[in-house]
């Protein structure tokens, strides 16, 4: 009788609510999608792939894990702590199912970059018996340093010996991204490195892990440029009806002239007043919304023909009433921010968009990220790409010059 060779491969991404740095980290959003969604995203699109679970304690993740299609198994607290390790999620999944997967892959959504060819590879080098585990790396040709006790000393080289980048036999960085590893061995030994053991190469720009605010910043920057492409410029279109700006570090580059007086100046883009004037006479209505009393913000707006609203300590409350009096779908209305007292107002519309010089927690909000920063022509930007997509959205007799 005639046996079938068992290739299935189970993905589980541990993904516990309690993550200190960045709280709720594996929701944040990259370049639109929440972090764990692109983890989903990039597990299945692996074409060896047969199950993708979630291992959580958290009710929030639970849902966003079932919203993109993975099973979910619910996490116990003693192995959901900062003590717990993923090994320790990776075995209670194994343990809660009937059948064993030939080759369990561990995943860690925290690395935004995952290609599925790539991860598709790693698995095939174990499911084909090329290696007990296969697991990321990028190539690291850094000089290393220690200094145990104080005193400093070279690592993995000799201090008094330099050679050049392309004399120097290659090191491997491991990314965190995956682990794909033989789940009869991997059960044996208890944790992911046994047996032999195999690399999966992937270049530096497919290595970040999101660690910290200022990693998710980064991410959130280099998905806005790879959603862009190397030949766009100066973005991807932005779809909306309206337009809803902050003003200090949007409008301006958040620094202040104080005279001796006491008085204030800023200074703003006239880049900017071009790009707002077309909006406006394609009918999109733009509101400067600011936290900001000083005359200035509506010195400003009067001048920019726009409507304003200063001096608000809520401004997510405050906008919500300015779209709810208009019957904007706020679902397609674009959100310029680039701080903090940003970061609600920039959850509640579609498009929330962050100037290139934002804030991390700003930027970690965005689905889209400017290429200016505030001050420098951002608004300009935004206007332009809402020109762009509704220019390709007109009906080619609209699009058509008078001969």
């Amino acid at each position: 009788m005639k046996t079938t060779r068992n290739e299935n491969v189970l993905v589980v991404i541990p993904a516990r609510g309690g993550s200190k740095a960045i709280p709720l980290k594996n929701l944040r959003p990259v370049g639109g999608r929440s972090l764990l969604a692109r983890g989903i995203e990039a597990a299945y699109a692996a074409p060896s792939v047969t199950d993708v679970v979630v291992s959580t304690d958290h009710s929030q993740i639970r849902n966003e894990a079932h919203a993109h299609g993975a099973r979910v198994i619910d996490r116990p607290a003693a192995l959901a702590s900062d003590q717990a390790t993923s090994e320790s999620a990776l075995l209670h999944a194994l343990d809660t199912l009937e059948s064993q997967p030939a080759v369990v892959v561990l995943l860690q959504c925290t690395s935004p970059f995952i290609d599925p060819a790539h991860l598709e590879s790693a698995i095939r080098t174990v499911l084909d018996g090329g290696a007990d585990v296969c697991f990321s790396v990028t190539e690291d040709h850094s000089f290393l340093w220690a200094a145990p006790d104080g005193a400093v000393q070279a690592v993995g080289h000799e201090a008094a010996f330099r050679p050049r980048r392309q004399d120097r036999e290659p090191q491997y960085r491991e990314t965190g991204a995956f682990y794909a590893l033989r789940t009869d061995r991997f059960r044996e030994a208890g944790h992911r490195f046994f047996g032999s053991l195999a690399f999966q190469v992937v270049p530096p720009a497919d290595a970040p892990e999101v660690d910290s605010f200022e990693d998710l910043a980064l991410a959130c920057t280099q998905a806005a440029r790879r959603e862009a492409g190397p030949a766009a410029e100066p973005g991807p279109g932005i779809d909306v009806d309206a337009l809803v700006t902050d003003f200090d570090g949007v409008h301006t580059n958040d620094l202040a002239l104080v005279a001796q007086d006491g008085s204030e100046y800023v200074t703003v883009s006239r880049s900017d007043g071009m790009g707002v004037s077309r909006l406006r006479r394609d009918g999109v209505p733009v509101l400067i919304l600011s936290t900001e009393t000083h005359p200035v913000v509506a010195a400003r707006a009067a001048k920019l023909g726009v409507e304003v609203i200063h001096g608000v300590d809520d401004k997510a409350a405050r906008l919500a009433a300015w779209l709810a009096e208009r019957g904007l779908d706020p679902a397609r209305v674009a959100y310029v921010g680039n701080d903090v007292n940003d970061v609600a107002a920039m959850g509640s519309v579609g498009w929330p968009i962050a100037v290139a010089d934002a804030r991390p927690e700003a930027l970690a909000a965005a689905r889209v990220v400017l290429r200016k920063p505030g001050g420098r022509g951002a608004v300009r930007e935004v206007c332009e790409r809402i020109l762009d997509t509704q220019t390709r959205s007109a009906p080619p007799a609209l699009l058509a010059t008078t001969p």
